[in-house]
């Protein structure tokens, strides 16, 4: 009788997220991303509706060039992109050049979030979004957060199975995790197969009843992992191996360490804590 071989874990996968050094140019993202030792880049290229920067590449043809040239010289490949926003005043159609565009630089997913009440109109844009993204080979993720209208995992999940469409997926953002009072023990009863990504991240424990100052710490006031007031390795231990998205835009850390040494933290933060945790199984040794 043969002994089993015994496979080495696999290491845990990161991704760079845009919106941890939002200012930062795509190319930029990307060369900072490989310096830094992601495995993934997740870009942002539907800027419409958001404040900051607008890095559309299919707007900009020689963004688009000079980010084609970052990803073929690292060699680093894009997960994901965002933000296909659902909203009363968007066509879901809209988004076609840029799910183009970012089908055609590698990606595999695109982040989506929910802006408007209704509910009818809701399922019917998610759904279309959906069927057009299936085109490019692209999943749809959707994010509940605290500045939509979509403000809890129930109700996320409630619109996934409304639409019903093959390619919809679940994406936690940990930060909103812990905002709207989710239950670990809930994450049990949802599909595996719904779970591509997770953004990670950690941030203060009181949650802010003003809109500015949520507002604030979702795009600029998050914490490295283990030095905020939430529990990350408790809601990434409930869920499925898959990519960890980082996610940690903080204005204090990146005015005091730089974009690229902000995002190196990120990263060596992430990992060490996880380690600590004993969420990931070789990361302490990377």
């Amino acid at each position: 009788m043969t002994a089993a071989a015994t496979v080495a874990p696999q290491a845990q996968q990161y991704s760079l997220g845009h919106l941890t050094i939002i200012d930062t140019p795509t190319p930029e993202l990307v060369r900072i991303a490989a310096r830094a030792g992601y495995d993934f880049v997740s870009p942002r290229l539907i800027c419409d509706g958001l404040p900051g920067m607008d890095h559309s590449l299919a707007r900009n043809p020689a963004l688009l060039r000079a980010t084609q040239a970052a990803l073929a010289e690292t060699g680093l490949p894009v997960h994901d992109i965002e933000l296909a926003r659902i909203a009363d005043d968007v066509d879901p159609g809209s988004y076609e050049p840029e799910l183009a565009v970012g089908a055609g630089i590698g990606a595999r997913h695109v982040l989506s979030s929910i802006w408007s009440s209704d509910r009818g109109y809701t399922v019917d844009a998610f759904g279309r979004l959906c069927r057009l993204a299936a085109q490019y080979g692209l999943t749809v993720n959707l994010e509940w957060l605290a500045l939509g209208t979509v403000t809890t995992m129930a109700d996320a999940v409630d619109v996934l199975r409304q639409v019903d469409e093959p390619n919809a997926r679940l994406m936690i953002d940990l930060h909103h995790f812990h905002r709207s009072h989710e239950s670990v023990d809930d994450l049990a009863g949802l599909p595996r197969e719904w779970f591509e990504f997770v953004q990670i991240c950690d941030a203060p424990a009181e949650i802010p009843t003003e809109r500015d100052e949520m507002a604030r710490i979702i795009r600029a006031g998050r914490n490295y992992l283990g030095e905020g007031g939430t529990d990350p390795a408790a809601v990434l231990r409930a869920l499925p191996p898959m990519v960890y998205s980082v996610e940690i835009p903080s204005a204090s850390d990146e005015a005091r360490f730089g974009a690229e040494g902000h995002a190196r933290r990120c990263l060596e933060t992430s990992r060490a804590y996880l380690a600590r945790a004993g969420v990931t199984q070789r990361e302490a040794t990377r």
